[in-house]
């Protein structure tokens, strides 16, 4: 496989890195403090063709590789976290589902809007009680006519509040049978569609996580996406290419831990020298440059055969699943470098390593990801 970066690659790369220093870095702390989720950075986003990287040109995406989006959602992570995130979640699951599993007509009417961020997108699987145990969900789908009838809560959903278009995985079948979901296209301002609890969590403050909540939600059959059944089929392949995006948003923090400790450790004198001098030191970030690098390897391997057009469930797992341990890794590293400054708000590590924690939960804890590999592994 040929790793070596094209120059649309480095293009991307550089468009997120100036549109993260100029417009996300002087305002990350404040959202943070806040819970603030900065509407009007995902707009400007969508301006530069980033909320729509994966989506074609004909429904008015970039039309971007997988190369390219590792690119741009690592380069707005080592800024903030919380903005790689919500840019990952939008373009990977609600909009790449539509894109995957929509008919014509679905693509037409919602993709343009995804792809500019006239629309924000929400993807709405998990649920208080069904975490990783999706099929056995409680929200359900009944058929009355030329419609279906949603009722149940969706938990931890990114842009659960202010997203304008929701994908909604629901239960048509009996719990845990085969075949019992179907995904759903569910508008914002539809009746019964409503949101619940906001989230106050430990980090990625500034990406909105709530409920959605559906009470009688009726919406027609035209806004069910592929065959009765398929949604929980649909979803795993969803994730499969999310967990690159998890990857990138790991790999992403990581990186920016570690320029943080690295520039700190030259600049941080101690008993007349830098303590990157010391071998307790260095060793470290000579650690934290190879997790890194090999993170990176697994990243790239995974974007290839996604690129593709092969599989990719055990590249997939092994790149989030490696990526998000060694960002939390990282970014504890790095604020022990820092030592007592680390601990503060001053100093950008101590956001890091509140935001890394969550690449190893979302999209699949780190268990789930071992499992994943086993089973791939052994088949």
């Amino acid at each position: 496989m040929n790793f070596q970066q094209t120059e649309l690659t480095t293009q991307a790369a550089q468009i997120a890195r100036d549109f993260a220093q100029q417009h996300i870095k002087p305002h990350l702390m404040e959202w943070d403090e806040s819970q603030e989720f900065p509407v009007h950075i995902f707009k400007e986003l969508g301006k530069l063709g980033m909320m729509g990287v994966l989506v074609p040109a004909e429904y008015g995406g970039t039309g971007f590789g997988y190369f390219e989006y590792n690119a741009i959602i690592q380069e707005i992570s080592q800024v903030c976290g919380s903005i790689g995130l919500s840019v990952a979640a939008h373009n990977s699951l609600c909009t790449n589902h539509i894109l995957t599993f929509g008919n014509e007509n679905q693509k037409k009417k919602y993709l343009p809007k995804l792809a500019t961020a006239e629309h924000i997108g929400a993807w709405g699987l998990t649920e208080p009680n069904t975490g990783s145990d999706a099929g056995n969900m409680k929200t359900t789908a009944v058929k009355e006519g030329n419609n279906w009838v949603l009722n149940g809560t969706k938990s931890w959903i990114t842009h659960g509040k202010s997203g304008d278009i929701a994908v909604v995985i629901a239960r048509t079948g009996e719990p845990r049978a085969k075949n019992n979901a179907t995904a759903f296209v569910v508008e914002r301002g539809t009746q019964g569609f409503m949101a619940g609890k906001k989230e106050n969590k430990l980090g990625m403050r500034a990406s909105e996580t709530c409920e959605m909540i559906f009470d009688n939600c009726i919406i027609s059959d035209e806004q069910r996406l592929g065959e009765v059944g398929e949604g929980f089929k649909q979803s795993m392949k969803i994730l499969d290419g999310g967990r690159i995006s998890i990857g990138a948003l790991s790999v992403g923090i990581a990186k920016g831990a570690y320029k943080a400790a690295l520039q700190y450790a030259q600049e941080r004198h101690q008993f007349d020298q830098p303590i990157a001098n010391f071998q307790g030191i260095s060793f470290k970030l000579a650690d934290m440059a190879t997790e890194i690098a090999a993170a990176d390897l697994l990243l790239e391997k995974a974007c290839a055969i996604k690129n593709d057009g092969g599989k990719v469930t055990l590249q997939g797992a092994m790149a989030k699943y490696y990526g998000s341990e060694i960002a939390v890794k990282i970014s504890t590293d790095a604020v022990q470098i820092f030592g007592g400054y680390g601990y503060t708000k001053d100093f950008p590590v101590e956001k890091f390593y509140r935001d890394s924690k969550l690449c190893t939960i979302g999209e699949g804890t780190s268990e789930i990801q071992k499992l994943v590999i086993a089973r791939e592994i052994l088949s």
